[in-house]
């Protein structure tokens, strides 16, 4: 069973590279859940011109965050860096959806996420995620994921 890790850089692991890329911190990542922040930015793709988070954003987000929790385990222990990213992950579905405030620049969304199921094949882990983001104490959006994560 892998070791909790603590404030790591899961951009470093994520496929991911901006404008895509949510650059958020994570304080907490085990086997099994993740924990992550993100403030919104006029940067980002996703922020509309009234300075609102929109709806792709935030499932973009969610998706980010939970793909680390099966995703790390392609890394070897000691390799916080992301020196060896040879993953590709893709979202096979998005089971469930609900999204009840648009946030706004300036917000942090903060984003927890349980792994519910996970088969793996050899180089190919096929997993379910849940996670729910959000801002200060309100909830924000649920989302229920099913993840094909493989090495190239």
């Amino acid at each position: 069973m892998r070791k909790p890790r603590y404030d790591i850089n899961i951009e470093n692991f994520l496929p991911h590279r901006p404008p895509m890329l949510m650059e958020c911190k994570t304080p907490y990542l085990d086997a099994e859940s993740v924990e992550t922040h993100f403030k919104i930015t006029e940067a980002s793709i996703f922020t509309d011109k009234k300075g609102l988070f929109s709806e792709p954003g935030l499932i973009e987000t969610a998706a980010q965050a939970c793909s680390a929790i099966t995703g790390q385990d392609f890394f070897e222990d000691d390799d916080l860096e992301g020196v060896g990213n040879k993953v590709v992950g893709y979202i096979s579905a998005i089971k469930k959806v609900e999204i009840f405030l648009l946030p706004k620049v300036g917000d942090t969304l903060i984003t927890k996420a349980k792994l519910i199921s996970r088969f793996d094949t050899g180089e190919i882990s096929m997993c379910t995620i849940e996670s729910s983001s959000y801002r200060n104490d309100d909830i924000v959006i649920n989302c229920t994921f099913n993840f094909l994560i493989h090495e190239v």
